[in-house]
């Protein structure tokens, strides 16, 4: 049975990239610092205390899931810049170029990325294992095909097959969509505190089941999308633009503050970027004006 590969921290982007090509799925040991995952935890906790439990085999009767992490914990955006997440998207993403005719000019496009959504998913002990699925299907996409998400589980908890580990199965990103995932093809994502499994939207993957007595599996869940497809989660509402203004620009244009080449996301025939900067713009000082 095919297993998961675990890159050391010092591994590069390129080795990131060959493995998720391969596998669709890549630890990453020690991703970030013991530190930061211990800030994040703590910014988050109160809401996750107060997140109820899930319905249904799906979503998790005995699993808490806390959405827009970015509103919640400001410490995040250090989770978001991470290089090996971050690096993969954008190799992965960003591979297919879209040519256009505007008259005799011709466009070439190539994908950006933008975040699709940010959770903590907090699973407790007697949950039961989650189904199979790929996250690429809110996209409807086509499989095998090209891929449009990235993300990575960071693990805020030990991570191991007892307490609930991410349930993967390798190679699966390069099935069509008439094979099924089964439960014996998946294999758990154990890993430490600190470090994140990285796999593709089309890599069949599920929560797994926590069977211990007294040990919760938290993940911090971070999903890169290509720049002109919807957000899963929307960013626009879930992080408020008081908050969005304290995070430095690479986080700003992440959120969807940004344009995708050639037109997609403008105001006003503008980059929405302006927004943020204020009185940089006299369009947005005649919005101002008249709202």
């Amino acid at each position: 049975m095919p297993s998961l590969t675990t890159l050391p921290a010092t591994a590069t982007v390129d080795d990131v990239v060959e493995v998720l090509d391969r596998d669709g799925g890549v630890i990453v040991k020690d991703a970030v610092s013991q530190e930061l995952i211990s800030r994040v935890f703590d910014e988050i906790k109160p809401y996750l205390d107060l997140t109820p439990w899930g319905e249904g085999d799906f979503m998790g009767t005995r699993t808490r899931r806390t959405s827009s992490i970015l509103a919640k914990s400001p410490s995040y955006a250090e989770v978001v810049l991470s290089p090996h997440l971050l690096g993969a998207a954008e190799a992965i993403l960003g591979r297919e170029k879209a040519y256009s005719w505007v008259g005799e000019q011709r466009l070439d496009s190539k994908s950006r990325v933008q975040i699709s959504c940010t959770s903590a998913i907090y699973i407790f002990p007697g949950e039961t294992a989650q189904p199979l699925h790929r996250d690429d299907f809110l996209h409807h996409r086509v499989h095998p095909g090209p891929e449009s998400q990235v993300q990575a589980l960071f693990a805020g908890t030990s991570y191991h097959a007892a307490n609930g580990a991410t349930m993967v199965i390798p190679g699966s990103h390069k099935w069509d969509d008439d094979r099924p995932p089964r439960v014996e093809e998946a294999v758990p994502a154990e890993m430490t505190r600190g470090s994140c499994l990285i796999h593709l939207g089309s890599t069949y993957h599920g929560g797994g089941a926590n069977v211990t007595k007294d040990e919760p599996r938290l993940a911090m869940v971070l999903a890169f999308a290509r720049g002109y497809l919807r957000q899963e989660e929307n960013q626009y509402l879930a992080v408020p633009k008081q908050q969005v203004l304290k995070y430095p620009e690479r986080i700003q244009r992440l959120l969807g503050w940004d344009v995708h080449e050639p037109y997609c996301g403008w105001w006003e025939l503008q980059d929405p970027h302006v927004l943020l900067r204020g009185q940089d713009s006299n369009v947005v000082a005649a919005h101002d004006l008249l709202s």
